[in-house]
């Protein structure tokens, strides 16, 4: 296929390169592996030591696989970082819907669209009890998160069986783990619960900041949402 001028020309047209002329060039331009040190690092260089490997052969061996070893971690620190823009987008996103709802009803369903279509959730249920919800262990549902009430982080990971029928009752999806993200709303405090059938989506070790970022915004809301309607009796 023919080429116009000025276009690169496809690798399948291009003419073979014959050891010969690669030899001829490099000597025609003895400083090119000195301008291209990433070539050098590609290359295998024997060094005459008969059956065994030299030092400076095993030295460049081992500087090979450190380099792709640092590449690696790289890559995965460069994803994790992508991964991490875009949650933090997507609670900017959230953030903005949350301003704007006029009622606690509003605000529920802003949160329950957000973390359904963006954070892929299976389910998602928000709680409220009263400050002293402690002391009315009679309600199922409090008894069931007794422990969670006063606490300031994120709990992840599954959930026991009467756990999940309280926070998201009965389900058509198996709720394999859960994240469940404290809230501090004015006169009452709760549980963000995001359910998943994946039984590795929300595990005990994982990073949770955003989470909790994510509750202190709802909470937040809340208690904006229930200083107004004081106001307004």
């Amino acid at each position: 296929m023919n080429s116009r001028p000025g276009e690169p020309i496809p690798e399948d047209d291009q003419p073979a390169v014959g050891d010969r002329s690669v030899a001829d060039w490099l000597m025609r331009h003895p400083d090119f592996l000195l301008r291209h040190p990433e070539v050098l690092a590609k290359l295998n260089v024997p060094h005459g030591s008969g059956s065994a490997v030299s030092l400076i052969e095993r030295q460049v061996m081992v500087l090979r696989e450190q380099l792709a070893n640092e590449r690696g971690r790289l890559n995965h620190v460069v994803a994790r970082a992508r991964e991490y823009e875009v949650l933090l987008q997507r609670l900017h996103e959230l953030t903005l819907r949350l301003i704007l709802a006029p009622d606690l009803e509003h605000a529920c369903s802003a949160l329950e669209t957000a973390l359904r279509n963006q954070f892929e959730a299976d389910a998602v249920a928000l709680k409220l009890f009263p400050v002293s919800a402690a002391e009315h262990e009679a309600d199922p549902l409090v008894r069931n998160f007794i422990d969670f009430i006063d606490r300031d982080r994120c709990l992840c990971g599954p959930l026991a069986p009467e756990q999940t029928d309280a926070l998201f009752g009965h389900l058509d999806r198996v709720i394999h783990s859960a994240a469940l993200v404290p809230i501090r709303a004015h006169e009452q405090t709760g549980v963000l619960a995001i359910g998943s059938g994946d039984p590795e989506r929300f595990s005990a070790d994982m990073a949770t900041d955003l989470l909790e970022r994510l509750g202190a915004i709802a909470g937040a809301k809340l208690a904006d949402l229930a200083h107004r309607e004081q106001n307004q009796s």
